[in-house]
């Protein structure tokens, strides 16, 4: 894959905004641990392979478990998660599903047990962001910096 624009060249003031952003949602109370959960369940959803990569090593810069991180698709079935965590990843999944979904009042019930208003709002624009960051990607095709040589056929 090519990439089509370095976006980060091409509107600087805004990638600014858009990262000035990040760093509030980082110094907002939430725990990393779970931002990142957050920002690696909605890359995966949108399939922005740019920052599933990002994101899962950063999560895994914070602590995070190989386990936790390769079961994330699959949070539902995996006994790994803690209630909060699973609120928040049911809200990011109808959120970045928006169109689908229009964010069920059970999903939002269940967010608000685990969440006060601020958490609930600063977790929303986590959300909106990381969404964001996947649609720059995307469209414009960052690629991943590779590290490995691709596993080859037996």
């Amino acid at each position: 894959m090519k990439p089509r624009m370095n976006f980060y060249r091409a509107a600087p003031e805004t990638i600014k905004a858009l990262t000035a952003v990040e760093v509030q949602i980082q110094t907002s109370g939430l725990e990393l641990s779970l931002i990142e959960l957050v920002r690696t369940r909605a890359s995966q959803i949108n399939g922005c392979a740019f920052c599933i990569n990002m994101h899962t090593q950063d999560a895994r810069k914070h602590g995070e478990t190989e386990q936790r991180l390769y079961l994330l698709d699959a949070w539902r079935e995996a006994p790994l998660y803690t209630d909060r965590e699973r609120a928040a990843l049911a809200w990011t999944e109808a959120l970045t599903l928006i169109a689908e979904t229009h964010a069920p009042d059970d999903i939002y019930e269940e967010l608000r047990r685990h969440f006060s208003e601020a958490e609930a709002t600063n977790l929303t624009i986590l959300i909106g962001t990381i969404n964001a960051w996947n649609r720059l990607s995307i469209a414009f095709r960052a690629v991943p910096p590779v590290k490995a040589k691709p596993a080859t056929a037996a």
